[in-house]
């Protein structure tokens, strides 16, 4: 019945109401119900929001680099700066670690940072894959995709498909409560992530990702594609069904870049899906940053145009634990754990001078709201903290592996043994006398992505996937030789995504492969966040600082938990955890990341915060850890200290 009807059957009912009146009623709620509307608008080039012309000022944040007591903190700064919506990803594999295994809670809890999004009066622009690039470990596609090594990632291969047609039936109807039309915020839904730039170009397989949302989502959202200006990645990544936007950075020619747009979509908004405000940083090379004049001048063009803009980063974060991606151009590159992606606000939530400048354009565009921007979050420099040398990491693989080994004839990667990340050793003896150096030798491409290698329990040297292939060395027939294999992140962009990780080949000895290995695959977060080493009983270790090894510590807060930085001085690579929590891999000798984010919330007060590091190559002679209150790179002050000092 109509509200006309509903209202005539009440008891209550006054037959006195002027029938206008209830007119009026039924039109308003007809009204309302039609009111919440996000459309593409191809005749006057715009979106439409409630029917009228619209067009977002968006900031892209990743919830899963953020911890989640600091949502709020960050949101509420990216909406005083102007912003009128904030761009998501989902990566699925930070939400189906194991296949049919489901994690949506605390940090992960993906509805509770969209509903703190909409409290804050932010609309979202939702990226949900099922790949997403982002830097992020194989471009957030679970590792276990590949305990099947012949999948075609990304392509109509009937495996593929059924593995991302299961993920979306559980994550998508999640979703639609949030869409716009049904009362939440997300005005716009991705499909897939500059496709385009994928060698399979498998249109079926878009075609297919079309038909799974608009099953699961309705006909009315909008979905959309992202790809750069090129024209080959746009006739691939472009699908008639998904109004296609493009992204570029500040150095483009605006123009241009929208030209391209138009070549594939003649009418409609302008749209600029990530407009980059710095770049990310690889270990090993420079520190990335960008110009705050240069991007506020390039946000400033595109507004004139009327275009919608999503600034790719406006708050960055760091990537915890193991899941920072890499690239392969030419060769194998890690991205660090710091994503501070020179953006707007720093890894650790400040606000630069960059976002300012940003505010600066946005006014020009539209009202800021009224209030001040909040302050950057307060630091502390906890100071020195010693540690001691709990044990070499060979001499607890009963605690690491408690399973025991698995034995092979010749090296299984992390995938055959189901092994998503971190590390595995690998073990055999020396088949004979070696008295003489002999050519320990990795084929091309078999380390991935680092070997960390002992004869006799003594560190011999690293052997590193497009680096250093051999070492020489000597020994006793039945000797051990372990190698420690760490895996320093998937291949997030581009066609090598199937990207394997441990010893994808044998090893030889003067080119005589060796055999009969024991294979120890790691669970070194599970008993660190158990507890281990601090609650376990001291260890009698051999001394010597080369080589895997754990080293322990503690340290208390004055009363406050609040965030840090930790130095690693004389260190040189490995992964550290406080208080059981992973807060990511450390390289200072490669740089250009000097110092790991401590977010405050990882701390305790009133108790000690219990400190693990695993150092992987050279301990310092006296092991101190040095916590400050700002970030080095390259042993330079980052520049979101500066803009606040």
């Amino acid at each position: 019945k109509g509200l006309l009807g509903r209202l005539r059957d009440l008891p209550c009912f006054p037959p006195c109401v002027p029938l206008f009146l209830l007119w009026l009623l039924s039109a308003a709620a007809r009204a309302s119900s039609l009111a919440r509307s996000f459309q593409l608008d191809y005749k006057e080039d715009c979106f439409r929001k409630d029917g009228a012309p619209f067009r977002y000022i968006s900031g892209s944040i990743h919830y899963a680099r953020v911890p989640r007591p600091a949502w709020r903190d960050r949101l509420l700064k990216m909406y005083m700066s102007g912003l009128s919506a904030v761009q998501v990803y989902i990566p699925w594999n930070y939400h189906e670690p194991l296949p049919g295994l489901y994690d949506f809670a605390g940090d992960r809890d993906v509805e509770a940072f969209l509903d703190l999004t909409a409290e804050l009066g932010l609309l979202v622009i939702l990226r949900p894959g099922p790949y997403i690039c982002a830097e992020w470990e194989m471009g957030g596609l679970p590792a276990w995709l590949l305990w099947k090594p012949d999948i075609v990632l990304r392509s109509s291969d009937p495996a593929y498909l059924s593995a991302v047609d299961s993920w979306l039936r559980v994550l998508l109807p999640k979703i639609k409560p949030h869409l716009y039309q049904h009362g939440g915020n997300i005005i716009s839904v991705q499909v897939e992530n500059e496709y385009g730039s994928y060698y399979a170009c498998d249109h079926g397989y878009l075609q297919h990702l079309l038909g799974s949302f608009r099953a699961l989502l309705g006909n009315e959202v909008v979905l959309f594609t992202t790809d750069s200006t090129r024209a080959e990645e746009l006739r691939c990544g472009t699908l008639q069904g998904l109004y296609a936007t493009i992204d570029f950075g500040p150095d483009s020619n605006v123009t241009e870049a929208f030209g391209a747009q138009r070549q594939v979509e003649p009418k409609g908004p302008l749209v600029n899906s990530e407009y980059y405000t710095g770049w990310l940083d690889y270990w090993g090379e420079a520190h990335a940053s960008t110009s705050s004049a240069q991007v506020a001048q390039g946000l400033e063009e595109m507004l004139q145009l009327g275009a919608s803009v999503n600034m790719y980063m406006f708050h960055g974060g760091t990537s915890f634990a193991y899941w920072s991606g890499a690239d392969f151009k030419d060769q194998y590159k890690p991205v660090t754990t710091s994503y501070d992606y020179d953006a707007p606000l720093s890894e650790a939530g400040d606000p630069t001078e960059k976002l300012f400048a940003i505010r600066t354009i946005i006014s020009k565009f539209q009202p800021l709201p009224v209030g001040p921007m909040p302050p950057a979050t307060p630091k502390y420099a906890y100071g020195w903290v010693a540690l001691r040398k709990y044990a070499n990491l060979l001499d607890v693989l009963d605690v690491l592996c408690p399973s025991g080994p698995i034995q092979s004839q010749f090296p299984l990667t992390f995938e055959a043994i189901k092994q998503a990340h971190g590390f595995m050793v690998y073990h055999t003896q020396l088949p004979r006398d070696v008295l003489d150096p002999a050519t320990l030798e990795a084929h091309p491409h078999s380390v991935c992505d680092r070997g960390y290698v002992m004869l006799q329990k003594e560190y011999q040297g690293t052997l590193e996937r497009d680096g250093q292939r051999e070492l020489h060395v000597t020994g006793r027939a039945g000797d051990t030789l372990d190698v420690l294999l760490e895996n320093m992140g998937r291949i997030n962009f581009g066609a090598n995504i199937s990207d394997f990780k441990g010893l994808l080949g044998n090893l030889s000895l003067d080119s005589s492969p060796l055999s009969n290995w024991l294979i120890y695959p790691l669970a070194i977060d599970t008993a660190v966040q158990q507890g281990w080493p601090h609650t376990a009983l001291p260890k009698s270790t051999r001394g010597g600082r080369a080589g895997p090894a754990f080293y322990t510590g503690t340290f208390e807060t004055p009363g406050i938990a609040w965030d840090t930085f930790v130095k690693f001085p004389g260190w040189s690579k490995g992964q550290l955890w406080i208080n059981g929590f992973n807060l990511g891999r450390y390289w200072p000798r490669r740089g250009p990341q000097q110092t790991l984010f401590v977010p405050g919330s990882v701390l305790h007060i009133g108790r000690p915060n219990n400190i693990t590091v695993l150092e992987l190559e050279w301990a310092p002679a006296t092991p101190l850890l040095l916590f400050l209150d700002r970030p080095l790179f390259n042993r330079t002050l980052s520049r979101s200290t500066k803009a606040t000092e």
